[in-house]
């Protein structure tokens, strides 16, 4: 009957369905072992990515350029915050861009080597790196204008019923969080963490990851690795997420 109740049931458009006092991350639905990992970085295996990340940091790039130290200076000053507030509008491109494109670009434009593939170990690292710099400040989504058509699209996507179970983020997220769906219990679906170590996984991974097997477990189609509709969900659940505490890395099982 619970699966039939997801089936049948969807969110409601308008107000969010979650209210700013209800909202929580998907830390506190953990067992105190998994918390205990995340909290202690010398157990949380996220931290060898952010090493990793601090290593490229500052280490300049093949075409002489330099590192991304060069220009930024010390990272724990200088990205303090930064990963709070994308994805945001970029304005040479003209369109919302993710944590993760904003350092390619950099390594493009101002670095003169090519972009890092998606899931690459060195993008997630580098991403990883800059994100802890920001951990425990609020997450706070640019209020930009221009960002409203991307941030109504992602709301769309995600309440949207998709694959041949037909259904949506909202179902699982919205209406039916702190459930179990098998063994698991259903977040809210705040992307605090992100790039973040499943244990799932084995390793570190992108919220384009995790979007990619939700999709995939609702048996439909999961977009490309960089495809808009990534960065509209991405904006739209960072919205949906604030003022959550950033977290990354982050621990799931």
């Amino acid at each position: 009957m619970a699966f039939l109740g997801l089936l049948l049931s969807g969110a409601l458009a308008g107000a969010e369905p979650i209210s700013p006092t209800e909202r929580r991350s998907g830390f506190d639905q953990m067992s105190s072992e998994i918390q205990a990992m995340q909290r202690d970085d010398g157990a949380n295996p996220g931290m060898l990515a952010v090493a990793d990340g601090e290593d490229l940091w500052t280490k300049a790039p093949p075409s002489g350029r330099p590192a991304c130290a060069g220009c930024h200076g010390a990272a724990s000053s200088t990205m303090r915050g930064v990963a709070t507030r994308y994805p945001a509008w970029d304005a040479q491109t003209q369109k919302p861009i993710d944590l993760q494109t904003r350092v390619n670009t950099c390594r493009r434009e101002y670095q003169g080597v090519e972009p890092l593939a998606y899931e690459s170990p060195d993008l997630l690292a580098l991403t990883a790196f800059i994100a802890a710099q920001s951990r425990g400040l609020p997450m706070t989504p640019p209020d930009d204008p221009r960002l409203d058509p991307t941030r109504a699209e992602g709301r769309t996507l995600f309440e949207a019923r998709q694959g041949q179970l037909g259904l949506s983020c909202a179902i699982c997220h919205d209406d039916h969080w702190g459930r179990h769906l098998g063994a698991a219990v259903i977040p809210q679906g705040h992307p605090t963490g992100y790039p973040l170590y499943r244990l799932e996984w084995q390793g570190l991974g992108s919220l384009q990851r995790r979007l990619r097997n939700c999709l995939t477990g609702m048996r439909a189609e999961p977009f490309g690795y960089g495809a808009p509709e990534y960065i509209a969900l991405e904006l739209y659940l960072a919205t949906r997420a604030a003022p959550l505490p950033l977290e990354t890395p982050a621990v799931r099982p």
